[in-house]
């Protein structure tokens, strides 16, 4: 028997409200950052913290940047699990580089790449669509 043939009372699998993922997204500052490079998809691990209903990281010169550059459709993922279940939220929006104001403000959220390489460049995901799920887990 499979997860979708039992009674939906039992279903282990539920989805989040849009309020439960991002409440999931502000618990967390480890994500992966999913974007295209030409026509690659990439998936990188990154610290971002949540800004209002956007999102917000630092990185450096490279691959990332340059593939925001050309084109800004990005999505980034992030999973909890805590005893007995696991929560997975997928926010899908467009990316751009914070300047002037906007960068200043986002020197005062404190995003802090585990990396120790410098990475001054600020990006913001607004976010148009969040969706989550989360799985109560029947490990014996």
């Amino acid at each position: 028997m499979t997860v979708w043939e039992h009674d939906p009372a039992e279903n282990p699998i539920s989805e989040l409200t849009a309020e439960q993922s991002w409440d999931v997204m502000r618990r967390s500052d480890f994500g992966r950052l999913a974007y295209r490079l030409g026509e690659d998809v990439n998936i990188v691990p990154i610290n971002a913290v949540v800004d209002g209903e956007r999102l917000v990281f630092r990185t450096a010169e490279g691959s990332k940047l340059l593939g925001l550059h050309m084109s800004s459709n990005v999505a980034f993922e992030v999973d909890e699990q805590t005893e007995g279940t696991v929560s997975t939220v997928v926010a899908r929006g467009r990316a751009h580089v914070l300047e002037g104001a906007e960068e200043e403000r986002a020197e005062s959220l404190h995003v802090q790449p585990w990396a120790t390489s410098w990475k001054g460049t600020f990006v913001a995901i607004d976010v148009t669509e969040i969706t989550g799920r989360q799985v109560r887990l029947s490990r014996s």
